[in-house]
């Protein structure tokens, strides 16, 4: 996922410029969609490509696309070295390390394992926004909302069999990408927000940096692995110009049109779409403690965020939730 942490007043003014009519709902099961199928895209991408190299290819088709949105919107690049700075730093914690880390961790793990990992995401934001924000205060639902979290990984894993010695560095990688993405949110919030640059142009920036940062590391790395086929290509133009580039667009449409918070839920469904997709065309296993351990995973997002009490606020008033 690529998202950033950017005011909405940028976010409308971007929307309007791409003049998209899409409702807000049904962009957001298309984001959902195209965001839980990135864990496919991923291992598809692995049968001709080596981790670094899927994670370079990401980004440059994902830049390819959102510098092509950009010509379309009439959107500018940040021109400001401080801005471009940031960008990099963003880019190292949100574009390059989990990119990385998450395609090695789907070469030891399922794409429905590296895929419930990730729903735990808005966990490992909140434990870092804690630490890195004075202001925000450990209050009771956020302590118990990443205790369940913390207890739901467990069970996603299947602690009390073990770990094989082939597993474990998978898990560790995906669980190693998420908290990339717990550093970078409270980052992006504290030093790339206000800017004059719109969420286009700020993205737009930043995996031209992954891209930029990611060159070296493939040119290290070598050829590819394996066999070029079709179906490997296709996977690659998913993952980049859809799970990178279209999903970026069509988070903000949905942050314009019904806030940041309705976005942030985006999350509760990606799992579920990795575990389908996974199933379906990967015929991978599926054991029950991962989407038992993954329900509890989103219980504690839910509980973190302090949803369950809204929902009951409303109950007890006698309106829908």
């Amino acid at each position: 996922m690529t998202t950033q942490p950017l005011e909405e007043s940028a976010t409308q003014t971007d929307a309007m410029r791409l003049r998209l009519r899409l409702p807000w709902q049904v962009a957001f099961i298309i984001l959902a969609g195209i965001w839980g199928c990135s864990f496919f895209f991923i291992k598809v991408g692995l049968e001709g490509l080596d981790p670094i190299q899927v994670a370079f290819g990401r980004c440059l088709i994902g830049a390819t696309a959102l510098v092509a949105i950009a010509m379309v919107s009439r959107t500018r690049l940040p021109r400001t070295a401080s801005t471009w700075r940031h960008l990099f730093v963003m880019a190292a914690l949100m574009n390059v390390v989990p990119f990385i880390l998450f395609s090695y961790g789907e070469t030891q793990v399922s794409s429905i394992l590296a895929g419930i990992i990730n729903g735990a995401t808005p966990l490992s934001t909140l434990a870092v926004v804690l630490i890195a924000f004075p202001e925000e205060e450990p209050t009771p639902s956020r302590v118990v909302g990443l205790l369940i979290g913390f207890a739901g990984i467990l069970v996603v894993v299947g602690i009390w069999n073990g770990l094989g010695s082939g597993e474990l560095p998978g898990v560790l990688a995906c669980i190693g990408a998420i908290a990339g993405y717990g550093i970078s949110y409270p980052y992006g919030r504290r030093h790339l927000t206000g800017l004059v640059d719109g969420p286009i142009s700020l993205a737009t920036g930043q995996i031209l940096a992954a891209t930029v940062l990611l060159l070296p590391l493939v040119l290290l790395s070598g050829v590819t692995t394996g066999p070029i086929t079709v179906g490997m290509v296709m996977a690659m133009i998913g993952l980049g110009a859809f799970g990178t580039g279209i999903a970026y667009v069509l988070n903000y449409r949905i942050v314009a049109a019904a806030g940041g918070t309705t976005a942030s839920t985006v999350t509760y469904l990606t799992p579920l779409v990795a575990i389908l997709v996974g199933l379906a065309f990967l015929t991978e296993p599926l054991s029950w403690n991962e989407p038992i351990g993954g329900l509890v995973v989103v219980l504690g997002v839910a509980v973190s965020q302090g949803r369950l009490r809204g929902i009951g606020r409303r109950f007890r008033a006698g309106l829908p939730a």
